[in-house]
């Protein structure tokens, strides 16, 4: 028998987008599936708009908002899926995506092997992402994962995986203490209980650039800076059981480095533990770097104004870009309905 492939959404407040990331889950060419959607407390129309898919294939569940990883956990313990497949609600699957994955697998595989894939980012039109491959989209051990992924700031979007039960139930829940890069450091883990990864090139995932108060955003948000320094921490402690060499710890300081930024100057307790960790690997962090288009504010404005154009200004950019591809958005879609 095929195996059984669960598609997991966790959902808050995602009203705007469900319909879409729900239909790019129906349609999977992969006919032996689940989809369970665990309502995380919405206080919008989430709950009434998920409820019109309910079905034999389509289980809806309303809880109590716990926050994403308490969703996602609430998901995991409903579904009954050979393979494991997380999507985000505002994000999409292309019609394929989980049957060239298993279709990847080889007589004899081992369960441990992690499928993964590639994915674009887009606003509105899917047909304007841009797949842009790096030195993850490839097969590669665990190690040989982590050390690229901290070594060139990298990451791979949530949904490109599909991981099998025995990886899930080896690498444990995701961790409730976190409140920003929840699947980063969750996936750590699936990859250290991992044989390695298999990039399968045509499985493709569409990830949506939402607005500033998305999950992925820190801003100011003290909360979402204390749980970005908890998984670093992790993520430093997760490679080094892997390999303890020179190599690696490059790349862990190269890793606090890039993000060094997000705490400097006005959290100095972090960039007291920041310097510790660093120390601990035979380090220094030195002052974040302003981009060259920023750095002459500094002498004339300071470096927390400096600092504050560099990520607002980029901002405001793509907010422009995206009020355009969602005005292109809706004159296609109501010129294809004519």
């Amino acid at each position: 028998m095929k195996p059984l492939v669960s598609i997991l959404i966790p959902a808050y407040n995602a009203e705007t987008w469900i319909n879409y990331t729900l239909q790019s889950a129906i349609a999977q060419t992969w006919q032996r599936k689940e989809i369970i959607v665990v309502d995380d407390g919405s206080t919008d129309q989430t709950p009434e708009m998920v409820r019109r898919f309910a079905s034999k294939e389509v289980k809806v569940v309303s809880t109590d908002n716990q926050g994403l990883s308490g969703a996602v956990n609430n998901a995991y313990r409903l579904c009954q899926g050979d393979y494991i497949q997380e999507l985000d609600a505002d994000d999409l699957l292309a019609q394929d995506k989980i049957e060239r994955q298993l279709a990847a697998l080889r007589e004899g595989d081992s369960k441990r092997i992690l499928l993964s894939s590639p994915w674009a980012s887009f606003y509105h039109r899917t047909s304007h992402a841009r797949f842009v491959p790096n030195s993850l989209w490839q097969d590669l051990s665990p190690v040989e994962w982590l050390l690229r992924k901290m070594s060139e700031n990298l990451h791979m979007q949530n949904a490109t995986w599909l991981v099998s039960r025995e990886l899930t139930e080896e690498a444990g829940p995701w961790d409730t203490r976190l409140d920003y890069d929840q699947d980063g450091e969750y996936f750590c883990r699936v990859l250290l209980a991992s044989e390695g990864t298999r990039f399968v090139p045509e499985a493709r995932v569409f990830y949506r650039l939402s607005d500033s108060n998305r999950i992925s955003y820190i801003g100011n948000s003290d909360k979402k800076k204390n749980s970005l320094v908890r998984s670093m921490r992790l993520h430093v402690q997760y490679i080094r059981s892997l390999e303890d060499s020179e190599r690696v710890r490059k790349a862990c300081l190269n890793y606090l480095h890039t993000w060094y930024e997000n705490f400097y100057p006005d959290r100095p307790d972090i960039i007291a533990e920041l310097q510790s960790l660093a120390a601990e690997l035979q380090g220094r962090l030195e002052e974040p770097r302003l981009r060259w288009k920023y750095a002459w504010m500094k002498p004339i404005l300071g470096w927390k104004a400096a600092k504050w154009a560099q990520r607002m200004l980029p901002e405001t950019k793509a907010s422009l870009l995206k009020r355009w591809d969602k005005a292109m958005f809706e004159f296609e879609t109501r010129k294809a309905s004519r």
